[in-house]
């Protein structure tokens, strides 16, 4: 097991972590603030939750309700 981890390319993978991280963290604030949204805000947590790198995508683009 600790060979399979050693031939990883941490160099590639570990950024994509973080921004995956970021993402997610900044969609949650955002969730949190706005007052109204696009389908209920239990459903958007999930899916920012669970859907990796997508579903905070999707949240920005189809979960805010535009004013």
């Amino acid at each position: 097991m600790m060979e399979e981890l050693a031939k990883i390319p941490w160099a590639v993978i570990a950024p994509l972590i973080g921004v995956q991280i970021i993402l997610m963290i900044v969609a949650l604030i955002d969730l949190r603030k706005i007052h109204a949204t696009n389908g209920p805000k239990i459903l958007w947590v999930f899916i920012i939750l669970f859907i990796n790198l997508l579903g905070p995508v999707a949240y920005f683009i189809a979960g805010r309700k535009q004013s």
